[in-house]
């Protein structure tokens, strides 16, 4: 399988300032033409994608999925699971885990943590097996 590492500055429900934070590089899901595009075979905003179909089980737009995109920070330190499923421990979605909470010091949704839309450290997003 072809490992896919992508930068991503934001999540789905992230700040306008973090949209422009990337618009040209092609590795970024806000470039709509490079990694963000919704007609990338592997992309994880195509719908049709296996990594951004809302039925595939390594989908992150799947609630129901078990399997989503991992996510870690440059320095290769885990950052939880891109996904919309709110009840996956270690989903960006959980608002009582560890890393979907947006007060701990682990989440990318925390303002002032490893989310925060002026960091220079990139998260990527790894396909899990």
């Amino acid at each position: 399988m072809k490992t896919l590492l992508i930068f991503v500055v934001l999540f789905v429900a992230s700040t306008t300032a973090a949209l422009a934070a990337c618009p040209y590089d092609p590795d970024c899901l806000n470039n709509p033409f490079g990694a963000g595009s919704p007609y990338k075979p592997d992309g994880l905003m195509n719908p049709y994608s296996e990594y951004g179909s809302p039925y595939s089980n390594k989908s992150w737009t799947n609630p129901y999925a078990t399997n989503p995109p991992k996510l870690y920070d440059s320095k290769g330190k885990y950052r939880g699971r891109l996904s919309v499923n709110p009840n996956l421990p270690d989903s960006t979605s959980n608002p009582y885990g560890r890393y979907g909470n947006p007060y701990s010091s682990e989440s990318i949704n925390n303002p002032y943590g490893p989310g925060n839309p002026f960091s220079d450290e990139k998260i990527y997003v790894v396909p899990a097996d």
